[in-house]
């Protein structure tokens, strides 16, 4: 037996100096405590000192010893596999004996310790772990069995995969039956930390536990009214997630488990009541939940739209008795990083816009951002929102009668509700809402004038939800008022509206296109007012909205006067931003939908625009080249600025067209390109293929020279996986083939396999399938002879992703490419030719020359199988797709 380590004294007077400075609040002093601790690390028994601090020096104050103890778990989570064994050994031990200590934050200290060691893939070298902390469970002495309880919750939050594995010798068949005895203990802390254990492994579907779910469940029900809140708490937190995994084992209490949960939702505790407002959110997206909600919809509702009023403490952290507050400059820890959507290439479709693979992002976290994220209100909200989607109509009978109360209310709080209701219900219960719009949109609009700053905007919100109503309806009757009261609210004096304002804006922008054409002076002007008021964090939002407008009002935007007004204070804000300044993020983005609208008026802007995108690109690759080779002595870059300033350059080339060739012939942004394309970022990579394509369709004398080089990265790049990447590189190449022509050749064997294997994968999304299907034709178009042989293998997939989209350029020359495949190879389309007459009929008015191509082969088959089996053939037709073939093909 070894002695003793005993610390030295002028070393542990050293140390206690050190905790004691680091508790300084001046930032000179803590960067030289982190520098000494730095040295510190130097010496192996270092660590000796932080534990002895923490676990034998009772003469230090509580706070001093935790620190020593966090500061221990730092350099375990560091350097932990340098740590001598002895050191190692001592600490382990230390902390064993002193799980109980009689000061809960020296217990909990302890836990975390414990807990980090162990996460630090140590459970399999300290086996006596687990078994030493569950015999501590049984200790007659409160401390210890909570201290023991504590790192055993935290071991298995943060070590729940090994536990449940073989490397240990599954633990938890001996450790969940005995949390599960805890249930029923006399101290509340201990029940809520059985249970909190138990909670881990319900979501993972641990087997260990599966075999105790019915006494796991039994457990649960008896605690239900426990009086301890945070007991409840985890008791719903439960119940929720069983939901999701053990479904078959609640069905059969549903209707108990469905009325309990509704007590707790109004549980007095907010954290119980939040978390039990999960269980509506949870349970709508399971396929029973209208079978066993609609009996208690009526005791829901009430309970929901009662939890969507702002509570006090709401209203103060909102500030919300602060009316005027635009001269106050932002406090910069409450702007939210922003983040960039790539671009990606998508094909318009009858009816009119592009359509989005994913959902708008007006959801129900626009309103109160600044308070802790989650809470009550928002749970409601999003719960009510999930549940008219799918109830549809029938909750708006449970729903209007307190909608008339809430909207008409003289106090302003619950009034306030009433409006958050009426958005959260609009996408499904919009039908049966349209009867009361024509009445309750003009009330709304008075709304947006109201006193209280947390009206106006909610307000708002709710209007950006009905924009789709309103912009159906002839225009002058709810569009114009609505437009005219958003942009007063535009430049209101709250900065909550201000941002609330430009959000809604933006939707309706989105919903009235052209609509907004008559109105764009009157628009300009306040967004452009609107530039001197704001504070930093709106700034970010208003360009948003100006850039949304371009994208909705396109080439109309490309007026002298509008041009007059509105680029000034871009480029101001433009020439203001330095390169390391994240502000250019949405400037940029922005920029980028002004420059395509506008077109050649853009031209006065574009060569300093263009320069800057080029030394972006230029600055973050030389970066990351120097992090690449010396990691130690700089930093990654962050690529967003990259990526931004490939799409400005590629809303640029799209805008100018031809003119940007000089710009391009006077830069090395091929040779960057060269390098973003083979980056390790997806984003970076999606980014420079799009570039590509609007290089390609701009300028192709300057890219043709680098295909050779681009065109093996390009087909390394179709992989499905990475379905943007996929989907842009999948569009460079069909925009490469048709500047190519014949010269393309040598290329086809890169690409043409794995775009046959995209286009017949099963769950491909939609703009990838289209787009596929167009470059396949395109490639068919300038290399019939090497592409025709395997129609057979694409043919069916690819008529069913091009009958939907317009009629454009890229469907007249993949159409081209089909044709002209087919009059190579007439046999790879016999089996599949219903489909391809299918296709052929979704053209509105083809080029004639495309038209005769058509007939052609619709002749030609008709006349090859004979007008008998022709007529059989064509009985199978529905009829509108036989009346349009004979009208427009005479077959």
């Amino acid at each position: 037996m070894e002695c003793e380590w005993k610390p030295d004294e002028q070393g542990l007077q050293q140390i206690l100096q050190l905790l004691k400075e680091s508790q300084s609040p001046d930032t000179s002093t803590q960067r030289s405590v982190q520098q000494k601790l730095e040295q510190l690390n130097q010496y192996p028994d270092f660590n000796n000192y932080l534990i002895f601090v923490l676990t034998k020096l009772k003469s230090e104050d509580e706070p001093t010893r935790s620190l020593s103890g966090l500061i221990l778990k730092n350099n375990v989570k560091a350097h932990y596999q340098n740590f001598p064994n002895g050191v190692s050994d001592f600490i382990k031990n230390e902390c064993l004996q002193n799980i109980g200590d009689s000061s809960p934050l020296i217990r909990a200290t302890v836990g975390i310790l414990i807990t980090t060691i162990a996460s630090k893939g140590e459970l399999q070298n300290w086996p006596e772990l687990l078994p030493k902390l569950c015999t501590l469970l049984d200790s007659e002495d409160y401390n210890t069995c909570e201290g023991a309880f504590g790192a055993l919750q935290k071991i298995c939050e943060d070590s729940a995969e090994i536990l449940d594995s073989d490397i240990l010798d599954r633990p938890l068949n001996i450790m969940i039956p005995k949390f599960l005895q805890f249930f029923k203990h006399n101290s509340p802390k201990i029940r809520s930390h059985a249970i909190a254990c138990v909670n881990q492994f319900i979501i993972s579907r641990t087997q260990a536990l599966m075999l105790h779910i019915d006494s796991f469940i039994e457990n649960l029900f008896a605690l239900a009214t426990d009086e301890e809140p945070e007991v409840r708490k985890n008791v719903c937190r439960a119940l929720v997630m069983l939901l999701e995994v053990r479904m078959d084992r609640l069905l059969p209490h549903m209707h108990n488990i469905i009325e309990y949960m509704l007590q707790r939702t109004q549980d007095q505790d907010e954290n119980v009541a939040l978390e039990a407002c999960e269980f509506w959110l949870t349970l709508a997206e399971q396929p029973v939940c209208k079978d066993v909600l609609c009996g208690h919809l009526s005791q829901l509702t009430p309970v929901l739209v009662n939890g969507m009023k702002y509570s006090e403490i709401d209203i103060i952290l909102l500030k919300g008795d602060v009316e005027e507050d635009e001269a106050i400059p932002d406090n910069e820890q409450d702007i939210r990083p922003r983040f960039h959507r790539s671009r990606t290439v998508a094909q318009q479709h009858e009816g009119d816009g592009i359509e989005e693979e994913d959902d708008d992002e007006d959801d129900l976290d626009d309103d109160d951002d600044t308070i802790s994220d989650w809470n009550l209100r928002k749970c409601s909200a999003a719960a009510l929102d999930v549940l008219a989607n799918v109830f549809r109509d029938d909750l708006l009978l449970h729903i209007l009668p307190l909608l008339k109360e809430l909207l008409f209310h003289p106090d302003w709080v619950i009034k306030e509700s009433g409006i958050l209701v009426l958005g959260a219900i609009a996408e499904g219960c919009m039908q049966g809402m349209i009867p009361y719009l024509p009445e309750l949109v003009p009330h709304l609009v008075q709304c947006l004038s109201d006193k209280k700053a947390l009206v106006r905007s909610i307000t708002c919100w709710t209007l950006s939800r009905y924009a789709h109503w309103v912009v159906s309806q002839p225009p002058d009757t709810y569009l114009k008022p609505l437009m005219t009261e958003l942009l007063k609210r535009i430049l209101d004096s709250n900065k909550r509206v201000q941002e609330a304002a430009c959000s809604a804006f933006a939707t309706l922008e989105e919903e009235a296109c052209t609509e907004l054409v008559p109105y764009l002076a009157y628009i300009l002007d306040t967004l452009v007012f609107a530039f001197s008021k704001y504070q930093h964090k709106n700034l970010l939002i208003l360009y948003d909205a100006i850039g949304t407008l371009a994208d909705s009002v396109g080439h109309h935007l490309n007026k002298p006067e509008y041009i007059q007004m509105l680029m000034p204070p871009l480029i101001q804000k433009w020439n203001q931003l330095k390169d390391e300044d994240k502000d250019l993020f949405p400037l940029l983005e922005c920029l980028s939908s002004v420059a395509t609208a506008l077109q050649s008026g853009f031209l006065p802007y574009c060569e300093p625009v263009y320069q800057r995108c080029v030394n972006l690109v230029q600055k973050t690759l030389a970066q990351a080249m120097l992090h690449h080779t010396q990691p130690n002595q700089y930093e990654a870059p962050d690529k967003d600025f990259m990526i931004v300033a490939l799409d400005l350059l590629s809303g640029l080339a799209e805008g100018l067209g031809g003119n940007i060739e000089q710009l391009v012939a006077r830069s090395n942004i091929l040779t960057l390109m060269y390098q973003c394309m083979q980056d390790k970022m997806p984003e970076v990579r999606q980014s420079s293929f799009a570039l590509l394509g609007d290089l390609t369709k701009a300028c192709f004398q300057h890219v043709k020279p680098c295909i050779a080089d681009f065109m093996p990265i390009l087909g390394t790049n179709l992989n499905p996986e990475l379905i943007s990447v996929c989907n842009n590189a999948t569009w460079a190449i069909g925009e490469i083939s048709i500047q190519m022509g014949a010269e393309m050749q040598p290329y086809i064997a890169m690409v043409l396999h794995q775009l046959v294997e995209i286009i017949n994968r099963p769950n491909t999304p939609k703009t990838l399938l289209e787009n596929t299907a167009i470059t396949i034709g395109r490639l068919g178009y300038v290399c019939p002879q090497e592409v025709a042989p395997m129609l057979q293998q694409f043919i069916r997939p690819w008529c069913t992703s091009l009958r939907n989209i317009r009629d454009n350029e890229e469907k007249d020359s993949a159409f081209r490419g089909i044709c002209t495949m087919i009059s190579v190879n007439p046999g790879g389309v016999v089996q599949d030719f219903i489909f391809f007459c299918d296709a052929v009929a979704s053209w509105v008015n083809p080029k004639d020359d495309l038209r005769d191509m058509f007939c052609k082969i619709l002749h030609g088959f008709k006349n090859q199988v004979g007008d008998e089996n022709w007529r059989r053939f064509s009985d199978q037709f529905p009829l509108p797709l036989k009346e349009r073939l004979a009208a427009f093909y005479g077959v």
